[in-house]
């Protein structure tokens, strides 16, 4: 059942971004190692815009499944829907949210960037162990920031040890932030594109005139003929 949801999931973005993005030159027929790169690059957004999907989707999915199994619980077709796959399709997000997060995204744009080490051969492998190497190094450079912001606030042991508890502390914690980020961003930016689209849509739409006042008009159309004659 989470395959297949997933699977779905992946095919509706998988539209999604071929719909919305630009033709670029790596689609060219005559470079096939940058369209392969491009490619890749493709269906690593894909699988990461898949799981962000399927992490909005996850609480109105949990809401309508317990619904359902509350209105008929006694059917046999409907008892899929349990406590069980709502808990492991939780645990599946949070893996593959933090593994989009940390790794897929930095990699897919890290392997875009590359183009092999100096005096390499040329190739796909070249450009991913070139992208490797990148993101070790940055992986490294964001636990030694980590690790020296630690021991300035917290200078014990306790502090130190922290850091090696790695998935049950930091990666929440993470994810946390980065969702309490996003939810911030869409508060900032829901005005401004609310009142966009307003401001757009009352340019489109013609203004209804059932509520203007033809004799006004009329009296407004002779003073302005009057004012012409007297000019005239």
């Amino acid at each position: 059942i989470c395959a297949l949801l997933f699977a779905s999931l992946y095919i509706l973005c998988h539209f999604i971004i071929t719909h919305f993005k630009k033709h670029t030159d790596f689609t060219a027929v005559h470079d096939d190692e940058d369209a392969a790169v491009n490619r890749i690059a493709l269906g690593l957004c894909t699988f990461t815009l898949a799981v962000a999907l399927g992490a909005v989707l996850l609480l109105p999915f949990s809401i309508i499944s317990n619904e359902v199994l509350l209105s008929f619980p006694q059917n046999y077709y409907i008892q899929w829907l349990n406590g069980s796959l709502i808990h492991g399709l939780w645990n599946l997000v949070f893996l593959f949210s933090n593994m989009s997060l940390v790794f897929l995204m930095p990699f897919a744009y890290f392997f875009t960037e590359s183009e092999g080490f100096a005096g390499s051969k040329k190739g796909i492998m070249a450009r991913v162990y070139e992208t490797s190497v990148v993101l070790l190094l940055l992986t490294l450079l964001v636990l030694g920031m980590v690790w020296v912001a630690s021991a300035m606030v917290g200078n014990d042991a306790a502090s130190r040890q922290s850091l090696y508890d790695l998935w049950e502390y930091y990666l929440p914690y993470l994810y946390s932030c980065i969702s309490l980020f996003g939810v911030l961003l869409l508060l900032l930016c829901t005005p401004f594109g609310l009142s966009t689209m307003f401001t757009v849509t009352g340019k489109l739409l013609v203004k209804p005139r059932l509520l203007e006042d033809l004799d006004e008009q009329l009296s407004c159309t002779r003073f302005e003929e009057a004012a012409v004659s007297r000019r005239i």
